[in-house]
């Protein structure tokens, strides 16, 4: 953003006179980020201004400043803008500058031809214009050159040139020691060879009708007109006649801007009369002034010896600056019998009115001044040792010992005023012997810096840390009858209560109220309060004035309501110096109306007056200066600002500096912007001039920006259209290769997903066939258990035929052996039974028995008892035996009859095969066998 200090010229006593100087704009070399010296200025059709500074060739366009180095990195003594182009001139070389399509400057050389003619060491101090021809001068040379065919003519001097001129449609130059020639025809003409034109150093030449008028380094002013050289007298001024003038600049009202080498600048009338002096002491940042300048604004600008200078020349604005610390902080001021008088910190001052006179301190007013009130004739002064009565330059004390904040006169009686005090409120009496203190009103005692009285002996009373009061006063405006504290509206930081167009105002951070007189209440004022809400709140002070205008501050201006000449209703208006210019106490401003449209405004330093007649603002055009882009975490890069733009997605965080040339106003530019795309509405009134946007997605944009310079909108909109160009992965080509691939993708998707549902039939298929192929499996398993189970049945049924026809092997033995042992005891002797009973032995035959039963059960249950042999070799066939009939399942005792022995010889045998097995002694022996 601009950062432009309004300075206040300093008071300075050390001088004759003191002057209200008109505003000054400085500019330092670390402002700039230049050089220190600037020896040529001049501006281009956009309002923006350049140098010719030691670092090479500055560009500032109101807001920001850019510097262009000098090719060979060089002094650059001259600059001209010309058309577009921007000639300069520095050390063995000269060209010009053009505008690039990002906003920069790029140089062009126009010595590449003529290089070998340049002499060693030329600089090239001075460039003008004649028509087509643009004329670079060095202080040797002067070279023409031709726009139009770009060709040369080199004039040249034995003596050396001092400076190339152009006025009254001719060139003319001075040559040192020679006198003053005129460029006719390509050829070098003497127009006069006096000696003051031979001798003295010409500052400059200006046409005035059919004659010249000179500026000399020394020796002043004079007339050259047909031929004859006479002297131009302006005004006797010892500073000026003893002065080194090194520039000088014709002003658009007819006036003349001179320049000195260590004693500031002299601004000199028609007439010849000093207007203004102006020095380091006053203002100036430096009293050398290497160049001048005035702007299509009117203003001054100073290329100075340290740091560059602009003079608001046509300001409506001037400024008395106490900078000493004589005056002090202006807290009031009224104009009186043509005397200015000045209230202060450091007491009541003086001063005859527009004169160039010093302030005069009245004697016996030292100390803190509140306020003036002119009243009948007679001029009050509120003293923070209480009431003057002001004559001329005599302060009388009336009353003293408490401070007095103001003055109101009596609501009916003339000769009474009230006036409020530290300590309450009080009454002046006017006596045959003149202005008297009466008393004091018993029963109120709080500071009353503000109040407003009503006709019904009503004082309202303001204290910013205790609130509202509403004092009733008896007729006599001795005593307080009652007193009412208001609750709204709340106290606060510098508020204030005053009485305007004969109703009560109070102002707080919280709005304007109006006090309602049936009932007592204080009422928002909502159109006005909006005021604070638009403009940041600073102070609620409220200054009436005698023009009917109710005047109070705020962040950026200053504003005053007036009635309307229709109706009652009040009219806001603004007056755009911003509290940062206007330096003033807050809480403690103050405007006086010293004529009907000048009004002077108190500072901290001293103060400045405004003529309101003769605020005007020019109409101003807004440009966009420079745009860059970047990637992230990259570097940025400049971008066309004009056409239309083109960005890659990566490139999408941009940049955008804008600028109001304005230089002679005194307060900021605002601006709004809006991007199209990504806004729906302008932005909030600002004084940045650059605004940047992160992340923007593809698509197109609008980038468009508006300022105002004071009241004054611009007259255009500055825009910028420009696209961010689609990620290459969602260009159009993209997006075919995307399609293309989609149906590649969507016919192979197609061809594997048949694939893969005919593999899933065929899949299917297999999986049906290995079903059947299982089924049929189990089937054949199905089968193959049944039969088995047929198989089984028929081993159980043949395990229990076997064990049948055991059982009847076991019963016919056991009957065989019944009936022997029966033959046996009933024919003991007889030899025919002994062969029934060797009968009976054969039938009983355990062999023979045996053989049955084993082809039997190895019919039964084949090769058991080759497993059980093969496990126990030790096994002998009658443990074998024992074996099978165990298998059957056959307990002891039917297994005795079959070995034809006992019981217990059977439980005998099967211990032993235990033993022979090597059982454990857990495991039963049964278990195990049919285990096998």
């Amino acid at each position: 953003m601009k950062k432009i200090t309004l300075i206040f010229i300093i008071f300075s006593f050390l001088t004759s006179f003191s002057q209200d100087l008109p505003p000054i704009l400085k500019y330092t070399a670390g402002n700039y980020a230049a050089g220190n010296q600037n020896w040529m200025i001049s501006q281009d059709n956009n309002g923006y201004l350049y140098f010719a500074n030691n670092e090479g060739l500055l560009e500032y366009n109101g807001t920001s400043w850019s510097l262009y180095p000098t090719p060979n990195e060089t002094i650059m003594r001259s600059v001209k803008v010309i058309g577009n182009r921007i000639y300069c001139g520095f050390y063995m070389d000269f060209g010009y500058w053009s505008r690039k399509t990002d906003g920069t400057l790029a140089y062009t050389s126009l010595t590449k031809k003529i290089r070998n003619k340049i002499i060693d060491d030329e600089q090239f101090w001075n460039i003008a214009q004649y028509d087509r021809w643009i004329i670079f001068q060095s202080l040797s040379r002067i070279f023409i050159y031709d726009t139009k065919t770009s060709n040369f003519n080199i004039i040249h001097s034995d003596t050396g040139m001092n400076k190339v001129f152009t006025a009254n449609n001719t060139i003319l130059y001075q040559a040192i020691g020679s006198g003053l020639f005129e460029i006719e025809n390509g050829q070098s003409r003497l127009v006069s060879d006096a000696p003051i034109l031979s001798k003295s150093k010409i500052v400059n030449i200006y046409g005035r009708d059919d004659s010249y008028l000179i500026i000399t380094q020394y020796d002043g002013f004079y007339e050259l007109k047909n031929g004859v050289l006479t002297r131009w007298n302006i005004a006797a001024d010892a500073d000026l006649n003893t002065s080194s003038i090194y520039s000088s600049q014709l002003l658009s009202d007819g006036s003349f801007a001179l320049g000195t080498v260590s004693n500031g600048i002299f601004i000199i009338t028609q007439q010849g009369n000093v207007k203004y002096h102006i020095t380091q002491n006053k203002g100036l940042s430096n009293n050398t002034a290497l160049s001048m300048y005035e702007d299509e604004d009117n203003n001054l600008w100073l290329g100075l010896d340290n740091g560059i200078n602009c003079i608001n020349m046509q300001s409506v604005v001037h400024n008395y600056a106490d900078d000493t610390g004589f005056l002090g902080t202006v807290y009031t001021s009224l104009l009186h019998n043509e005397l200015l008088y000045i209230g202060t910190n450091q007491g009541l001052f003086c001063k005859p009115y527009n004169s160039s006179a010093d302030f005069k301190f009245i004697p016996g007013t030292k100390g803190q001044v509140w306020s003036l009130f002119l009243y009948d004739d007679t001029l009050f002064c509120g003293h923070d040792y209480g009431t003057y009565v002001v004559k001329g330059t005599l302060a009388l004390p009336i009353f003293t010992g408490i401070g007095t904040w103001k003055f109101e006169p009596h609501p009916t009686n003339k000769n009474l005023i009230i006036q409020g005090n530290y300590q309450g409120l009080s009454i002046l009496e006017k006596t045959a012997t003149g202005w008297k203190y009466r008393n004091k009103i018993a029963g109120f005692d709080n500071s009353s810096r503000f109040f407003a009285v009503r006709r019904t002996n009503e004082i309202y009373v303001s204290h910013e840390y205790k609130g509202i009061y509403r004092v009733v006063i008896d007729p006599g405006f001795t005593t307080t009858k009652k007193v009412i504290t208001y609750k709204e509206p709340s106290k606060g930081k510098n508020v204030s209560l005053v009485t305007f167009n004969n109703k009560v105002y109070y102002a707080s951070k919280e709005g304007i109220f109006m006090l309602n007189d049936k009932t007592k209440q204080f009422e928002m004022q909502g159109q006005l309060s909006k005021i604070f809400n638009n403009d940041e709140y600073t102070s609620g002070k409220l200054i009436p004035d005698s023009a009917n205008r109710l005047w109070f501050f705020t962040k950026n201006y200053i504003n005053y309501l007036s009635s309307g000449k229709l109706n009652t209703d009040l009219k806001h208006n603004i007056i755009p110096i911003p509290s940062s210019l206007t330096n003033s106490m807050l809480g403690y401003e103050n405007i006086t109306q010293i004529s009907p449209s000048v009004y002077l405004i108190g500072t901290t330093d001293g103060y400045y007056t405004i003529n309101l007649h003769d605020i005007s603002f020019k109409k101003y055009r807004v440009f966009i200066t420079n745009i860059t882009a970047n990637a992230q975490n990259k570097n940025p890069f400049n971008v066309t600002v004009s056409g239309e733009g083109s960005l890659d997605y990566s490139d999408n965080n941009l940049t955008f500096n804008y600028t109001l040339p304005e230089y002679n106003k005194y307060v900021n530019s605002e601006f709004q912007y809006l991007l199209e795309g990504v806004q729906d509405d302008w932005s909030e009134w600002s004084g940045r001039s650059t605004v940047s946007f992160k992340n923007l997605p593809a698509g197109e944009y609008t980038f468009k920006v508006r300022a105002k310079a004071g009241n004054s909108l611009s007259t255009n909109t500055a825009n910028y259209t420009f696209t961010i160009l689609k990620p290459w992965y969602a260009t159009n080509l993209a997006i075919t290769i995307y399609l293309i691939l989609a149906i590649i993708a969507a016919f192979l998707i197609n061809r594997a997903y048949k694939n893969y549902y005919q593999q899933q039939h065929e899949k299917l298929i297999e999986e049906n066939n290995r079903l059947l192929e299982i089924k049929e499996l189990e089937n054949e398993q199905e089968l193959m258990r049944v039969k088995n189970d047929q198989l089984q049945q028929e081993f159980e049924n043949k395990n229990r035929e076997l064990a049948v026809s055991t059982m009847n092997l076991i019963k016919k033995n056991e009957l065989l052996s019944t009936i022997k042992d029966d033959l046996k005891k009933t024919t003991e002797g007889d030899k025919s039974f002994k062969s029934v009973i060797t009968t009976i032995n054969k039938n009983i035959n355990e062999d023979d028995t045996w053989d049955m039963f084993k082809e039997a059960f190895n019919n039964a249950d084949k090769d058991f008892l080759k497993k059980i042999k093969k496990a126990h070799p030790a096994l002998t066939p009658n443990d074998l035996r024992l074996c099978a009939y165990l298998r059957l399942n056959l307990s002891s005792k039917e297994i005795a009859p079959l070995l034809n022995i006992s019981v217990r010889s059977v439980e005998i045998k099967r211990y032993r095969l235990r033993k022979k097995m090597d059982l454990l002694h857990e495991l039963s022996l049964v278990e195990y066998i049919l285990s096998i």
